[in-house]
């Protein structure tokens, strides 16, 4: 199974081929720019096929993360992942970017996996080890997840999220990584498949509503 795995649901413009049989990582593209997603994403695909010199022909599933994250970000990677399915018949798996995140700390003992999800706020989850998450993510300010639920942000954290706030998270983890990475979301697709799991549907998952909105009171304009 050559997994082509990718990800845009946060600052990360991630993107890796990974051969499940043999559990190896055959090429990677890490890039973090927030406002190149769509610019980055096609020219990494295309570098690391080339630096696994694979093609996308070779490829036998895909892999995406579905979020959460914002709007336009994330479905620059899913609407990508749903286009090479589309045009080469393959399978497009679903993977919650936190728990993308949560994989490649490797900690076995409880945490919270907390991104930036802008306007002050933070999606978060809480994992009972690297692979299990305990219940579904969320998006809160950091404060008031403090004052609601101060042992979440006194356990052990990971995530861009965390640094970024780490003043209400105690114990952020710095020395692991804090933004996705596509390879070990692909590690991650690869063994719940083995294990026989369901992966999710390649629909974003956005945890609140957009910001455009339909005006209130606005004029229609029909022809007569």
């Amino acid at each position: 199974m050559l997994m082509l795995a990718l990800d845009t649901a946060t600052p990360a413009v991630t993107v890796a081929l990974h051969d499940a049989d043999g559990d190896r990582t055959l090429a990677a593209s890490d890039q973090i720019d927030a406002r190149r997603h769509g610019e980055l994403l096609l020219p990494a695909v295309d570098r690391v096929l080339h630096e696994a010199g694979r093609k996308l022909a070779d490829v036998t599933d895909l892999v995406v993360g579905v979020g959460p994250g914002p709007y336009t970000g994330l479905r620059v990677g899913l609407a990508t992942a749903e286009a090479f399915g589309a045009a080469l018949s393959l399978p497009v798996h679903g993977v919650c970017t936190l728990d993308g995140i949560a994989y490649a700390s490797g900690l076995e003992t409880p945490f919270v996996v907390a991104t930036d999800a802008r306007r002050k706020e933070v999606y978060w989850a809480r994992y009972a080890d690297a692979r299990t998450r305990l219940g579904e993510p969320a998006v809160d300010r950091p404060a008031d997840l403090a004052e609601r639920t101060g042992d979440v942000t006194a356990l052990p954290s990971v995530g861009a999220g965390a640094v970024l706030y780490a003043d209400v998270f105690s114990g952020v983890r710095e020395d692991l990584p804090a933004h996705q990475s596509a390879a070990a979301l692909a590690r991650l697709a690869a063994e719940r498949l083995a294990r026989g799991e369901e992966l999710l549907a390649p629909r974003p998952l956005y945890l609140r509503r957009p910001d455009a909105k339909v005006p209130a009171n606005y004029k229609v304009v029909t022809p007569r």
